[in-house]
C-alpha cells in the first residue's frame, strides 16, 4: 500500500486498495472528519476464473500454499521463510504446512496519531551525531518522517518505526499471564509466565490522555515484567526506561527476589539471551535498540505474507501450534499480503565492537511501521535467527481494532543452536490484554511500574 498522508481510507483510496486485494476496515472512531467512511469490502476470490492474468504482485484470495506449491510463492516470504521451505536448516517446514490466504486488511490509524504527524512532522530535524549517528529534534508525536525521503531514508523508516502509534497503557494482569517457551532439538519445551506493564510516558496521541504523563517527564516508555511462574523464579522482576533524549542509553534493572535487592543490568546484558534466544534488543516487538546506535539501509520494498488477526488460536503452547517447528496452524487465521521496507539494519561503526548482531534485516510494514520479520546475522554476518513477528490485531478503547496494540506474538529460532524461543499475551485464556482506561486502578500507580524504586517494592 502506497503511504497515505493523512493515514485514512478514503472513499478513493479504499477503492484502489479494492483492486489490489486490500480493503478498508471500518471504525467510526478512527475517520477523520468530513471523510468518507465506506463498509469494509474485501477483493473477489478471482482465483476461480483459471484464464485471468494474476501478475505477479499479489496472490488470489482463497490461494491455500503447501510444501507441494510454495515455489509459486517465494517472491511474497522473506528470505529466513525461504530457508525454512526449502529445509536448509534445523528448523524446518512440516510437512502439512498450510498457509490460506485473505485479502489484505488496512486498519486505519488513529486520528489523534495523524492529527499529530500532519500538525508536527514538518519541524523535525535530522541530526548527525559525532560519533556517525542520527538523532531527531523538534519530535512532538505522530510519525516524524511521513514520506521517508533521501538522504537517510532507511534511517528516517526506522525512526517511523520507532516512533510508531502504541496505546499509552497495555497490561498482562494476574488474571491472564503472558508466556514465553523455548524448544530444543530434542523437542523438550520449557515455559514461564510474566505479568508486565508498557507504559507510554510521552508523545501520546490516544484520546483523554496527556501528551506527557505527569511523574514521566523525559521518559519515552517503561516495560516492567514480573515472572510469576515457575515457583523458583516468582518474582523476578525487570524493568526497562527509554528515553526522549535519543542519546540517552536506556536503563535496564533487574529485582533479584533472594536477595530482595534492585541492580541496574550492565549495557553489554543488551546482548544477553539467558535462557532464550531473544535479546532485550529484540523487545519491543521485534527492535529495542537506541535509533542513534544503528544505521539503517533500505534494501528493496517488498510484499510479504504475515498474519495478525487470529483471535486465541495460538493460545497454548505447544498444542495450539504446528509442531515441531512451532509454526501458526492453518485453523488461526489467513495469512495476508503486506507492503513492507526491507532494511538492513546495523550498529554503527564506533559502537559496533562487541555487539551480538552484524545486521538485521527487517521487513517493516509500511501503513503502521510495525516489524513482521527478522533474519538475524552474528558478528561474522552467518545467518543466526530466524524471526516471524504478529502485531496481534486489538480493540484501542475509543480507537477500534489496531494492528500495533502493544502486544505481538514472536517466534524465534536460532539456526545455528537448534533452539526456539515462543512469546506472547496468552495463557490459554485468549488474550485479555487491558489497554488504556480498561486498566484496573493498581497499575495506574506510575511510581511503582516506572522506576527503579518501584521495582523494589515487588514483594511488598
Amino acid at each position: 500500500m502506497k503511504f497515505v498522508s493523512a493515514m485514512v481510507c478514503t472513499l478513493a483510496v479504499c477503492l484502489s486498495l479494492y483492486a489490489t486485494g486490500a480493503y478498508c476496515a471500518e471504525s467510526d472512531s478512527n475517520v477523520v472528519s468530513g471523510a468518507a467512511t465506506p463498509a469494509a469490502v474485501s477483493s473477489p476470490n478471482v482465483a476461480a476464473d483459471s484464464s485471468t492474468d494474476h501478475a505477479a504482485d499479489t496472490i488470489p484470495p482463497g490461494t491455500a500454499i503447501t510444501m507441494q506449491n510454495w515455489q509459486q510463492y517465494r517472491q511474497f516470504m522473506p528470505e529466513g521463510m525461504v530457508d525454512l521451505f526449502e529445509g536448509k536448516y534445523f528448523w524446518k517446514m512440516p510437512a502439512d504446512v498450510r498457509m490460506e490466504v485473505g485479502p489484505t486488511v488496512i486498519h486505519p490509524l488513529p486520528k489523534g496519531y495523524v492529527a499529530a504527524t500532519e500538525k508536527y512532522s514538518s519541524q523535525v530535524r535530522l541530526v548527525t551525531l559525532p560519533d556517525g549517528g542520527l538523532t531527531v529534534e523538534n519530535y512532538v508525536g505522530g510519525e516524524p518522517f511521513p514520506n521517508p525521503g533521501e538522504p537517510h531514508k532507511g534511517w528516517k523508516i526506522l525512526a517511523d518505526m520507532w516512533f510508531r502509534y502504541y496505546p499509552h497503557l497495555v497490561v498482562n494482569t494476574l488474571d491472564s499471564l503472558g508466556f514465553k517457551c523455548t524448544e530444543d532439538s530434542n523437542g523438550a519445551t520449557a515455559c514461564q509466565k510474566n505479568e508486565f506493564v508498557y507504559r507510554q510516558l510521552s508523545y501520546n496521541t490516544d484520546p483523554g490522555v496527556p501528551s506527557t504523563i505527569p511523574g514521566g517527564e523525559g521518559k519515552f516508555f517503561t516495560f516492567w515484567n514480573m515472572t510469576v511462574q515457575p515457583e523458583q523464579l516468582k518474582y523476578t522482576a525487570t524493568l526497562t526506561i527509554a528515553f526522549t533524549d535519543l542519546t540517552r542509553p536506556q536503563k535496564d534493572y533487574i529485582f533479584n527476589p533472594v536477595v530482595r535487592r534492585t541492580e541496574p543490568r550492565a549495557g553489554l546484558a543488551r546482548c544477553s539471551a539467558g535462557t532464550f534466544d531473544t535479546t532485550p534488543d529484540d523487545g519491543r516487538s521485534g527492535f529495542n535498540g537506541n535509533p542513534p546506535l544503528f544505521d539503517a539501509q533500505l534494501l528493496r520494498e517488498q510484499k510479504i505474507l504475515s498474519m495478525m488477526d487470529f483471535g486465541t488460536a495460538s493460545a497454548n503452547f505447544p498444542q495450539d501450534f504446528d509442531m515441531p517447528l512451532g509454526w501458526p496452524k492453518a485453523s488461526w487465521g489467513k495469512w495476508e499480503l503486506r507492503d513492507t521496507y526491507v532494511l538492513d539494519v546495523r550498529r554503527i561503526a564506533s559502537q559496533a565492537a562487541g555487539y551480538c548482531y552484524g545486521k538485521r534485516i527487517m521487513y517493516v510494514d509500511k501503513q503502521f511501521y510495525g516489524i513482521l520479520w527478522q533474519d538475524l546475522y552474528d558478528a561474522q554476518m552467518r545467518h543466526w535467527k530466524i524471526a516471524l513477528i504478529q502485531p496481534i490485531v486489538l480493540n484501542v478503547p475509543g480507537i477500534g481494532p489496531q494492528n500495533s496494540a502493544g502486544v505481538s506474538l514472536g517466534h524465534m529460532r536460532d539456526i545455528q543452536n537448534n533452539h526456539a524461543t515462543f512469546g506472547g499475551p496468552a495463557d490459554g485464556h485468549g488474550y485479555p490484554v487491558l489497554i488504556n482506561q480498561n486498566v484496573p486502578g493498581v497499575y495506574q500507580d506510575v511510581r511503582r511500574y516506572t522506576t527503579q524504586e518501584g521495582l523494589s517494592a515487588v514483594m511488598r
